[in-house]
């Protein structure tokens, strides 16, 4: 193998007539079926891909580990989380930013990364409602709030909030088989004055399984797999564009530190420890808690696709979910 290796170093075919001629008829480009914009694209990525073998000087033994990382990834429904590892959640968000720019739609809260774990189908709850189904005994009681008001503070009765995020352990359910299927995932109908309130368990931050094949990619890279304490937001109404956010919670080691690269400053929480004993009563609660506060504003558009969430495939959504669910990983 190495004077195999050794023959082919500094070896350039890529510009050539003959390799520029396979990657049109790779990427179908000398027949009339199928879609245009599906070879245009797939004929870049192969042609970007084809050069990198030919610049770095990649080894038949390194394309095949890829190959098997990729493999391993397949298998342990891993794509959904190494793509906001490598950026890619995060860099389709700054497009987007930069659509709303060009269009003069300012304002609103920011937008970060849905991540993989959404499940859909969570209960309904109007106004006021409690996410935390199973019992967590190392966890603490979060008094979850808010107000969704338009950018000119106008509040905003009726509109959905989609919340959920991990128990202490850093588990979600669905994926965490230890807990019940919609265990701190709700959806909350606003109240007449735009306002929200859920009680909940202070969630912890989590880390991509230890070994897996993205945790191999990342450490290839010299990072870390490991996310902060924050909670997922959907929120959404009628001529208004759809928000898909999430908070971190302030304090966590790795607020700053995010693998998956959706901290933003304006979306970082302090949550507020209350122990002052008329407001546990009030809250109907037996001991200390913590109060986080997020409000949130929406723009208005009158585009309807703008309106609701993107597609993609998610659990429970689409037949297609498994794909992207990271099921197997267990984070």
């Amino acid at each position: 193998m190495n004077s195999m290796n050794e023959s082919t170093q500094s070896v350039r075919i890529f510009d050539t007539p003959e390799v520029q001629q396979f990657l049109r008829v790779i990427a179908g480009m000398d027949n009339t079926e199928g879609s245009d914009r599906a070879k245009a694209i797939l004929h870049r990525i192969l042609s970007d891909l084809f050069k990198t073998i030919d610049d770095f000087d990649i080894t038949p033994d390194e394309y095949w580990r890829a190959i098997a990382v990729l493999n391993a990834l397949g298998a342990g429904t891993q794509f959904g989380l190494l793509s906001p590892g490598l950026g890619f959640d995060h860099y389709l968000d700054m497009r987007m930013d930069a659509a709303d720019e060009a269009a003069q739609r300012a304002g609103g809260t920011p937008r970060t990364i849905e991540g993989p774990l959404y499940v859909a189908g969570a209960p309904e709850v109007h106004g006021v409602g409690r996410m935390d189904d199973d019992p967590d005994p190392d966890g603490e009681t979060m008094w979850l709030t808010g107000q969704v008001k338009n950018v000119d503070g106008v509040p905003l009765s009726g509109a959905k909030v989609e919340i959920w995020h991990a128990n202490s352990k850093g588990g979600y359910s669905f994926f965490d088989p230890t807990q019940s299927d919609y265990n701190l995932r709700r959806t909350i109908i606003t109240d007449a004055e735009g306002r929200y309130a859920v009680r909940s368990t202070i969630p912890s931050g989590y880390g991509v399984p230890p070994g897996s094949a993205t945790d191999q990619v990342l450490k290839a890279l010299g990072r870390h797999g490991e996310r902060p304490a924050h909670i997922h937001y959907f929120v959404s109404a009628a001529g208004y564009q759809h928000l898909t956010t999430q908070i971190n919670l302030a304090g966590d080691p790795y607020t700053y530190d995010d693998f998956a690269y959706a901290t933003r400053e304006e979306l970082v929480v302090d949550g507020k420890r209350i122990e002052d004993a008329t407001e546990i009563d009030q809250r109907g609660l037996d001991g200390p808690f913590t109060e986080v506060v997020f409000d949130v504003e929406l723009t208005v558009v009158d585009d309807p696709l703008l309106q609701v969430r993107h597609a993609r495939p998610r659990a429970k959504e689409s037949n297609e979910a498994a794909s992207q669910q990271a099921g197997s990983a267990k984070v």
